[in-house]
């Protein structure tokens, strides 16, 4: 029974084509008296994209965009994120979640061209792309109305488990490439392909070496290193090997160079949004490369409390990103502060890639704030007088110094060094003669 159509005239799907958004678009189909039009986000599938408008018109769309995003993808999204140096809880290098806000933007932009009213995407409600999808959609758009299947019980109910879903499709006669027994998810942008659910549910289970796509397992990479150089201006890459290149062919290069040596493997069990801890496997092998690469760079040319000020400011930024508030006023300002302090991020770096490994073997910069004059161990003339040090520490000391004296007036030891010198000795030794460390 068809839902009345005069709730929702045209509904936009954000559609892969993969398994879900084919099952999504039937029963929306099916289940709205109202117009589907399908929106595909190019931004870096590669052969995953073949044959998508023809199958989509099939399943029951009347038109079906493509819009090819992967330089405004690695452009606007991806280098500004590598430039605030995010990485979600230290480990995830946020593939998925700096896609997701690209997608829906795209797809607002088709519901404005077609004057549809609602949209829909085929996340779970259980998961973060929703909030994702979701959260860029109403900061566009404050009236959209949003249809989750997902979270409909009606459709959960119907679609228990892959299994249904498949032979949803095979009743209707789409064509799809999943099977019962295929026992993960995967989904694939320019900056990685991340592998979830079934199997890997098992936080405990090491994946097999075929499921990998753009790396190869670092035992079976070659027995030589590469070496390999990223040119940076203000914080980005523009060139690989001396070899100028657009934002997302700087990641198409790295990605191969990486994955030719297993680069950029991350097996991690992480906090979603919604509150439940989830295990996910990730490949990310020219990001991880640029990551490491922008790193070094910012090394040698980035003043210490401009870095350290980012720094502090990474795990938010990154929280940011993972919660799906890109277009938030606070992500905004948080990129303000960082495209200031990549200003003098500019320079080449060399690294060495090796069987997993990403290593730094060289680094200049015509903005260098490192001075072998200034740092040297041997004599020389220099700004940097090591006489000034005495009166340097003794300042900062001064309050450490204080301290002291009011202990030494009282007679009492601080539970600090008390702790301290405890350590020190052997069970049932009242005494502290063994400890000899400063006071």
């Amino acid at each position: 029974i068809k839902m009345a159509g005069k709730q929702y005239k045209k509904i936009v799907l954000a559609y892969s084509g993969g398994l879900d958004t084919s099952v999504i678009l039937a029963w929306l189909k099916e289940t709205y008296d109202a117009e589907l039009i399908a929106f595909c986000a190019d931004i870096g599938q590669g052969e995953e994209l073949s044959g998508l408008d023809k199958k989509a018109k099939k399943t029951g769309a009347t038109k079906c965009y493509i819009e090819d995003l992967t330089e405004e993808f690695a452009r606007d999204f991806i280098f500004p994120m590598i430039q605030a140096g995010a990485i979600y809880e230290n480990q995830y290098f946020l593939g998925t979640s700096i896609a997701r806000p690209l997608i829906a933007k795209g797809m607002m932009q088709v519901v404005r061209k077609e004057k549809a009213d609602a949209i829909s995407h085929g996340a779970t409600g259980k998961g973060n792309d929703q909030v994702r999808f979701e959260c860029t959609a109403y900061s566009m758009d404050p009236n959209i109305k949003i249809i989750v299947p997902w979270r409909e019980e009606s459709f959960r109910k119907k679609f228990p488990g892959r299994a249904e879903m498949i032979a949803y499709c095979q009743k209707k006669g789409i064509p799809v490439q999943a099977s019962v027994k295929k026992p993960y998810s995967m989904d694939r942008n320019l900056l990685h392909i991340s592998f979830e659910s079934g199997i890997l549910e098992d936080p405990w289970l090491e994946p097999s070496k075929d499921m990998f796509k753009l790396s190869v397992s670092p035992e079976d990479a070659p027995d030589e290193a590469e070496y390999v150089t990223l040119d940076f201006e203000g914080g980005i890459c523009v060139a690989v090997n001396g070899r100028k290149l657009s934002p997302a062919n700087v990641l198409r290069t790295l990605n191969k160079l990486g994955g030719k040596h297993g680069v950029g493997r991350v097996d991690l069990v992480e906090n979603r949004v919604v509150g439940m801890k989830s295990r996910g496997v990730y490949e990310t092998p020219g990001g991880a490369i640029l990551h490491w690469g922008h790193r070094q760079m910012e090394t040698l040319t980035m003043d210490r409390e401009v870095m350290h000020l980012r720094d502090s400011l990474i795990p938010r930024y990154s929280e940011l990103v993972y919660y799906g508030f890109w277009f938030s006023p606070e992500r905004l300002a948080l990129q303000a502060l960082v495209d200031e302090s990549q200003k003098n991020v500019s320079g080449t770096v060399r690294l060495k890639l090796y069987k997993g490994n990403i290593m730094t073997v060289g680094r200049k910069s015509p903005l260098s704030l490192y001075r072998p004059d200034i740092a040297t161990m041997e004599s020389g003339e220099s700004i940097y007088d090591q006489s000034d040090a005495t009166g340097f520490i003794k300042i900062n000391a001064l309050r450490l110094r204080v301290e002291a004296m009011v202990e030494k007036q009282s007679g009492k030891a601080t539970g600090k060094k008390s702790a301290v010198k405890k350590s020190g000795r052997k069970n049932g030794d009242e005494t502290d003669s063994s400890y000899a460390g400063p006071v």
